[in-house]
């Protein structure tokens, strides 16, 4: 079955009623645009206007669903009015279709009709001027240009100040929604940033509680267990202080009113110290510069959190950590004994490895972790160059 064609707009209905019943009265009234003795009058009976006027309000039905094809059908029925006695509803009905035809036609129609009309126009004046060669023949293009270019450019200033409208309210709409895909992206990446500090902070300690409590409870000797609780309400009182300053910076930004303390590569030595105090056998070797806090940052917590895998998971041996510069990059390498390890000494949930290859991606670096032949080996590679620029621009 054919598509039905669509309803007209009520507005449309309500122009087209209103022109069909003002043409009426008018003609009721008998007044009409030329006198019966105008030589375009050649069709001078009452009743021979009403055609070219139901035709025309019929056309203002398709104002907005067919423009186009009302202004045609519209412009054949203001032409065959000429022949008419006139009637001024119409031409005035006419106007709002070429009006129309601009405004909601496609932008090919906005952009032809005004030049046509413009063309018809300046025809309407030179021609009848060169014709009959009088000052008056120029009112003819006159009313050519008040029937058909003025209501087609309103049209078109209407158009455009609509067109600019709907482009700024999309721009409007999509500077909303990227704001908002921001706004996810920023607190998803402060989210996982606190994941990263939290488990880094938080996850050396837990470890050397859960290893020492399980010595204490294992080995039946006093001494032992004496020392085991030593360590463990050691790393008890430092993971609670590391939590209560989390706490502190979540809530004000700071810890007790102090700036927040950012973990430097010089805490490396009391880090291992800490790991040597856990029972690890861990040697320390550095050779750098001075290099960007972010950088700083990140290898404190690759080498933190390899000496807490190294305290769960590694063999009996030696553990070391070694920071070296070269080629504008910091390298950070940790090993362990890795054999027949058996039973993890200490749970772990694989989050450690994820957080410091995002630490390392984060700053445009490279990580590794894996077996190197009877060791573990944790090995990161963070430029210092990028970031420096970065915190200068």
């Amino acid at each position: 079955m054919p598509a039905a064609l669509p309803r007209p707009h009520h507005h449309d209905v309500a122009i087209a009623a209103g022109g069909l019943l003002g043409g009426l009265f008018l003609i009721s009234v008998g007044l009409h645009s030329r006198t019966g003795d105008d030589p375009m009058s050649v069709l001078d009976q009452d009743w021979v206007v009403l055609i070219p006027l139901v035709v025309t309000a019929g056309c203002e039905l398709l104002r907005r669903t067919h423009p186009r094809a009302g202004l045609f059908i519209g412009t054949a029925a203001v032409t065959a009015d000429l022949f008419t006695r006139g009637n001024l509803a119409t031409v005035v009905m006419f106007t709002d279709l070429v009006y129309a035809a601009v405004l909601y036609g496609s932008a090919a129609s906005a952009r032809r009709v005004p030049w046509i009309t413009g063309v018809l126009t300046v025809a309407g004046s030179v021609v009848p001027l060169m014709v009959w060669r009088v000052p008056q023949a120029l009112l003819i293009g006159v009313a050519v240009g008040a029937v058909t270019l003025l209501p087609a450019s309103t049209g078109w200033v209407v158009r455009n100040h609509r067109d600019t409208a709907v482009a700024a309210r999309l721009r409007a709409e999509q500077t909303a929604l990227l704001a908002e895909m921001d706004r996810t992206q920023a607190v998803t990446a402060e989210r996982a940033r606190m994941a990263r500090e939290l488990h880094d902070m938080v996850a050396n300690h837990l470890s050397a509680i859960a290893i020492h409590s399980t010595a204490a409870l294992s080995i039946d000797d006093p001494k032992t267990s004496q020392e085991a609780l030593a360590v463990i309400r050691e790393n008890s009182v430092e993971g609670l202080a590391e939590m209560r300053r989390l706490i502190g910076i979540l809530r004000n930004g700071t810890a007790e009113g102090e700036p927040a303390a950012t973990p430097t590569l010089d805490g490396l030595g009391a880090l291992v110290d800490n790991a040597r105090a856990n029972g690890l056998d861990a040697t320390l070797d550095t050779k750098y510069e001075k290099v960007p806090v972010p950088v700083e940052l990140a290898a404190y917590r690759i080498v933190q959190e390899s000496l807490t895998n190294a305290l769960k998971h590694a063999d009996t041996g030696r553990v070391t950590v070694r920071l070296v510069q070269r080629d504008e990059a910091l390298e950070v390498r940790v090993t362990s004994p890795y054999g027949d390890r058996g039973t993890p000494r200490a749970p772990g949930s694989g989050a450690g490895l994820v957080g410091m290859r995002e630490r390392t991606a984060l700053l445009g670096g490279d990580f590794e972790a894996g077996p190197d032949g009877a060791l573990w080996a944790v090995r990161a590679v963070l430029p210092v160059t990028d970031v420096r620029q970065g915190e200068t621009t």
